[in-house]
């Protein structure tokens, strides 16, 4: 079985969503200064690299993050190839991509070179109100996307108020478009409006 992470690594100084907290990390306890072990302190926004968004991220009252389910990030996924799209993915973009009937689907966009940037770029491709609407019709449960934001506040609303999963800041530029196994987890951080997760696909 071929394991494909799809995880951005969290590393101090990398890019975040503009305004967002920056990453560090810090060694506070060193072997070589005389203590027994290494220990590190880790400080971070809980939307930095791969993570979920909670529905109170943009819903008051909504439920957070230790209250995400589990098994719409478990099962069945489609890549599904959408670096053609320039504009952003509204519903009559979605409607070109002859999208599969799937639960899970990860958007692969022009997005994916975005990383190899070292500063946060606002120029990216992202769903729209009509297009995240779209997909709530469709019965979608979760939806992925290979930079820092699902979408405008309008996608937000419409997917965290039905109850669909919004996966952020997936690396997929070395995933082809298909069908794989999807395993992603968030940390189950109380009353957080996001969480860090570490995603894979499988496929045979």
């Amino acid at each position: 079985m071929e394991i494909i992470d799809i995880t951005v690594p969290l590393r101090a100084g990398m890019v975040v969503y503009e305004g967002d907290p920056e990453v560090q990390l810090e060694r506070v306890h060193s072997i070589e200064a005389g203590d027994v072990a290494n220990n590190s302190r880790l400080d971070f926004g809980v939307h930095s690299g791969t993570h979920i968004d909670a529905p109170v991220h943009f819903i008051p009252g909504a439920p957070a993050a230790e209250e995400l389910p589990l098994e719409p990030l478990l099962g069945p996924a489609c890549v599904v190839d959408a670096t053609a799209v320039d504009g952003n993915l509204n519903a009559d973009a979605l409607r070109t991509l002859d999208l599969p009937r799937t639960e899970r689907i990860l958007f692969k966009t022009r997005n994916s070179r975005l990383w190899e940037l070292d500063r946060f770029s606002p120029d990216f491709v992202h769903l729209t109100g009509s297009g995240a609407e779209e997909l709530v019709d469709r019965g979608v449960r979760l939806v992925g996307l290979d930079y820092l934001s699902i979408g405008d506040p309008d996608a937000h609303r419409a997917l965290l108020g039905a109850r669909v999963v919004a996966v952020e800041g997936l690396d997929l530029r070395d995933v082809e478009p298909g069908e794989y196994e999807l395993v992603c987890l968030p940390l189950k951080v109380v009353g957080s409006d996001g969480a860090p997760a570490r995603a894979i696909l499988l496929r045979d």
